[in-house]
């Protein structure tokens, strides 16, 4: 809802009904919760395939996880969006992108039967599942991003690879990340956000999720609108401990039964 002379917001989620695994739809959730605390008004858009919908009418662009199956079953209407939407992330548009919606917003994906799934092309980065017979990419994670932790869990058989350029969005300090290799979690571009990270990711990283309201803000109504009080973040930040705490503690025994 909207109040006149109040800031507002509007929040697009993208195939919630499919693309919701492990708590995604969490993360437009925490977007209201903290907007409200600031006076800060969100109206909150499910889009489902075959919808008439465009970017114009989104601040902010979530987009959640799903199996292969999930994918396969949006694919074809994200890619008739796709123009659309690169273009709202050319002109600064804020977008975050977990797990599933991450990879079809790179250049392609591929399943773990081998069948391509062409992506939209906004984080310079190709997809690939192993295969069946190899293990998936499961459990706590830590990364470091602009000098701080976030943390999360995933839960994934793809493998994400960025191409030379493209920008990560952090670095892993406890889990797989991408692809379990290079040490690099997600992608940046513009006010893009794609990550592995389930949990849902905002409600346990609050500082993330204030800077995509602060970018949404900025955009539309300028940089002193962006400049954003400070919360009683305390619950949000016991839990971000908690998730800190499972994932050390989980790589700490990891190394320990290597070196026994």
């Amino acid at each position: 809802m909207t109040s006149p002379g109040r800031p507002s917001l509007n929040i697009a989620v993208l195939y919630p009904d499919l693309l919701n695994l492990y708590g995604d739809r969490g993360n437009a959730r925490a977007v209201e919760e903290r907007c409200a605390a600031r006076g800060i008004d969100t109206t909150v858009l499910g889009v489902g395939i075959g919808d008439d919908w465009s970017s114009r009418q989104a601040d902010i662009v979530l987009v959640g996880g799903g199996q292969d199956r999930e994918q396969r079953r949006v694919q074809a209407d994200l890619q008739r969006r796709g123009e659309d939407l690169r273009e709202y992330v050319d002109n600064d548009g804020v977008v975050l992108a977990v797990c599933g919606g991450f990879q079809l917003f790179g250049h392609h994906y591929r399943g773990w039967d081998g069948e391509i799934m062409e992506g939209i092309g906004i984080f310079d980065a190709v997809a690939a599942h192993p295969g069946p017979k190899i293990a998936r990419c499961v459990g706590n994670v830590v990364a470091l991003w602009e000098g701080e932790t976030v943390v999360g869990f995933e839960n994934h058989g793809g493998r994400t690879y960025l191409n030379d350029g493209q920008q990560a969005l952090a670095d892993v300090v406890s889990g797989f990340g991408n692809n379990g290799g290079d040490g690099l979690e997600g992608a940046k571009v513009k006010n893009a956000y794609g990550t592995y990270l389930h949990g849902a990711v905002l409600p346990k990283n609050p500082r993330l999720a204030d800077r995509l309201i602060s970018l949404a803000l900025d955009r539309r109504f300028g940089a002193e609108a962006a400049e954003l009080p400070p919360l009683d973040d305390s619950v949000a930040l016991r839990a971000h401990a908690e998730a800190l705490h499972a994932a050390l503690s989980a790589r700490e025994s990891a190394l320990g039964r290597r070196f026994a």
